[in-house]
């Protein structure tokens, strides 16, 4: 049973009766399909044995929420909270920083790695949950009583999973690898909002040259400013590949911008003039290095091989291999000892990553002469 929150003092009232409750669980329902930013539409939070739905939407007061969320004395218990936590910063300034994410805990207790919540339900309590409503129209009002349920069912077993998995964190002695996993995850969250480098995300930068390159950069920089003061997805402007060929071909008049393929020519006209004004800003600016390009297919053996090594100590430690080192990692260390300099990750050689992996790996380069410095 839910009970509904729409109004200033009813949440008033919430925020006072939940202030000792010490451990809460929470989750988010939001729609962000014609906007940048996350419309927020519900919060469900739960004590462990009652869970209250706050429509957002009839509410405009959420400084006690925010308190009692912010609180240290408060533990705020998600699973796979990074859009949570965005949407909480974005729509009601609300950033709690003392987190139980379950996601993290299950993949660090060897559960599961990056489960969602129905799944890992089902693996810890045998129950299956009903997520038919995940893309639904929350900010519809009065939401269906499927969508209640759904909102409902959402933290109805977040308690039982923060109780065990807390449980495991501790009989593994790994509660410090957690504390970890959840500063690099506000890391994650907070580098979202950096406007700069998105340029580094479009597929087949690599190919451009400095000009173009240079070029690339300020069209990315342009959208990403015009997305967020619009507030609108940056595919409604201009997508990654209609950037990369108008950074390609470098047009310089209006009617070339009309030929990029895949352009529609109602964003052309809208956008044209912006378009050759960044061009011609980006022309007089010091031209980027290229980026690096893919490593080349003899490495390809050498990449088997230091998976080998970090599957031999996923086993051993019993922790899913994806948690000890992802493949951009290994492209960018691998890439930087062809160059005669290796260089490590931070989460490598910091934490407790760097007693098994980075000896791993280096094990690895040094055995096929690859590792100069470190």
């Amino acid at each position: 049973m839910h009970y509904w929150i729409d109004s200033n003092p009813k949440l008033q009232k919430l925020c006072d009766q939940l202030s000792d409750c010490g451990v809460l669980a929470l989750d988010t329902e939001f729609i962000r399909t014609d906007t940048f930013y996350p419309k927020i539409a519900l919060i469900q939070i739960s004590d462990g044995q009652q869970c209250w739905l706050i429509d957002v939407l009839a509410v405009d007061e959420f400084s006690a929420l925010k308190s009692l969320l912010e609180s240290p004395k408060t533990t705020v218990i998600f699973h796979a909270c990074a859009e949570d936590l965005e949407v909480l910063d974005h729509g009601l300034d609300i950033q709690p920083t003392h987190i139980f994410d379950t996601q993290i805990a299950a993949g660090l207790t060897n559960v599961g790695y990056c489960m969602g919540y129905a799944r890992l339900v089902e693996a810890l309590f045998d129950i299956q949950l009903d997520k038919q409503e995940t893309r639904s129209n929350w900010l519809a009002r009065p939401l269906s009583q499927r969508q209640l349920d759904y909102a409902e069912i959402d933290v109805l077993y977040l308690h039982r999973l923060y109780k065990k998995l807390h449980r495991a964190l501790d009989d593994q002695q790994r509660r410090e690898w957690f504390d970890e996993e959840t500063e690099g995850l506000f890391t994650l969250v907070d580098g979202r909002k950096n406007l700069r480098d998105y340029y580094l995300r479009v597929k087949g930068a690599w190919r451009l040259n400095a000009k173009s390159l240079t070029a690339l950069n300020r069209l990315c920089n342009w959208r990403e400013s015009m997305a967020r003061t619009r507030d609108m997805p940056r595919s409604r402007i201009a997508s990654d590949a209609v950037l990369l060929e108008i950074a390609k071909q470098l047009p310089g008049t209006r009617q070339q911008l009309f030929d990029i393929e895949d352009w529609y020519p109602r964003s052309v006209k809208r956008y044209a003039d912006a378009v050759l004004k960044e061009l011609e800003t980006a022309s007089q600016e010091a031209p980027l290095t290229p980026l690096s390009q893919p490593l080349a297919k003899n490495m390809n053996a050498i990449m088997k091989n230091i998976r080998g090594s970090l599957a031999s100590i996923a086993q051993d430690k019993q922790i899913p291999q994806e948690f000890l080192c992802n493949k951009k990692e290994l492209e960018d260390i691998l890439r930087s000892s062809r160059q005669g300099r290796c260089l490590w990750p931070a989460r490598l050689t910091e934490g407790w990553r760097r007693l098994w992996v980075k000896p791993a790996i280096e094990a690895v380069l040094t055995k096929e002469n690859l590792l100069r410095e470190s």
